[in-house]
């Protein structure tokens, strides 16, 4: 298959196929990401209103953004994997800023959870090989 002669183009398709976690894997982790943000108020006894509901929105999020992924562990497949990509990159980065924007940087453990949450779900997306690499 030969290269594009968009630069752009190339380097996207160099970055879904770089990593080293399968899609398959991704998505089992992604579900058990879902899951420890929805039980995590719970687990860790978050004291802040607004943090609870955030965590167990942003899980139930992550669980319907997984199960409708066109991909192994998808259960509708109905979103494309480039898309999944790039929500991945905004679910994280949203999970990482959140305590900050929201205002409940005083509950630490809310706070650290979901900083730390969100930096799981960004290195994921960053370790993750989104398309098999063709051959030849």
């Amino acid at each position: 298959m030969a290269e594009s002669r968009d630069p752009a183009a190339n380097r996207r398709a160099r970055f879904l196929r770089r990593g080293s976690v399968p899609l398959s894997l991704h998505g089992l982790v992604e579900y058990g990401l879902g899951v420890l943000a929805i039980a995590a108020p719970f687990l860790f006894s978050f004291d802040h209103n607004g943090a609870i509901a955030f965590s167990v929105f942003m899980g139930a999020a992550i669980l319907v953004l997984v199960g409708i992924t066109d991909a192994p562990t998808g259960i509708v497949r109905s979103l494309p994997v480039d898309s999944h990509v790039v929500l991945d990159l905004v679910v994280g980065v949203l999970l990482v800023v959140a305590p900050f924007v929201l205002g409940f940087t005083e509950d630490d453990g809310a706070t650290a959870f979901l900083v730390v949450l969100g930096l799981v779900f960004l290195l994921l997306a960053f370790l993750t090989r989104y398309h098999r690499e063709e051959r030849r």
